[in-house]
């Protein structure tokens, strides 16, 4: 498997997994229903979490599906082949994932009610956990330090490419009522009341019973063990053996990580490419 970039139409993907072809599908030919549920994120911000958590509600907290279904057939990830063949199959699934910016996202997606759901996290914790995950792909480029990952990042020269323009450009959609925008610091401080906030974007009442059951199997310690969700299942296949998706679970671990330099560095560039936003909009400001 390569482990060079696909570029397409100036966005960097790992060539081994994601085909132009399929992403120009997703782009023309993918028609929302108003009933469908789109969770957007930027990689390791927390997809895989929020499609547990959407997957869990839909169950009123029941966590037999989640625990015999593979996370990519639960919620698949349109740009993917396999994930695109799924959303056009027989039985849509009721939670779609897509990592793509918004210049590459279905054009029905503006004319269509779905509701959609954007995960935000810090982007230095982003970096950090990039940096692990490519790694551990097999046919991924990986970086040989996490100093030239670094670089990387902020170049945008990294699968789904830059973390700047892709906020920007979903973040431009954030006044719209079908529109929600959670933050993955958000659920670590309170999984039960964000969940909650969740239901009220989606128009659903869950009991007090549920919601725990919810925040139960959706707790990393749960996500860990389970083999649907923590990736166990790829490994010897495209993920080095030695690698769970669920690697630390924790906000903040870019400071055991970034150098003065390195932070001082990331500050600047943050600050320039994300100028013209509110302040306080994001929670790690």
């Amino acid at each position: 498997m390569s482990d060079e970039y696909l570029w397409f139409k100036g966005t960097p993907f790992p060539s081994a997994y994601i085909k132009s072809e399929t992403i120009q599908k997703v782009h023309d030919k993918i028609v929302f229903k108003d009933e469908d549920v789109l969770a957007v994120t930027y990689p390791k911000s927390g997809s895989t979490w929020v499609a547990v958590i959407l997957a869990l509600i839909n169950s009123k907290g029941d966590p037999k599906w989640i625990q015999t279904v593979p996370i990519l057939e639960q919620s698949p990830l349109i740009e993917s082949e396999p994930g695109y063949e799924l959303i056009n199959g027989k039985e849509r699934p009721q939670v779609i994932r897509s990592h793509l910016p918004f210049h590459l996202s279905p054009k029905s997606l503006f004319s269509s009610k779905v509701k959609v759901i954007y995960v935000i996290r810090n982007p230095r914790d982003v970096l950090v956990s990039g940096f692990y995950f490519w790694n551990a792909i097999k046919g991924a480029k990986t970086a040989k330090s996490l100093e030239q990952y670094f670089e990387w990042f902020i170049q945008g020269y990294v699968p789904w490419g830059s973390w700047f323009e892709h906020v920007r450009g979903w973040m431009s959609m954030r006044e719209r009522e079908n529109f929600f925008v959670l933050s993955y610091e958000e659920l670590q401080k309170d999984i039960r009341g964000t969940t909650q906030k969740i239901c009220q974007f989606l128009g659903k009442s869950l009991e007090p019973e549920a919601l725990d059951l919810v925040a139960k199997y959706s707790s990393f310690q749960s996500m860990k063990e389970n083999k649907m969700s923590n990736f166990s299942m790829l490994h010897h296949v495209i993920l080095d053996p030695d690698f769970l998706l669920t690697r630390k679970g924790i906000s903040g671990d870019w400071k055991n990580h970034f150098t003065v330099a390195q932070a001082e560095a990331f500050d600047k560039v943050y600050q320039e490419k994300m100028l013209g936003f509110p302040s306080g909009l994001f929670p790690w400001e």
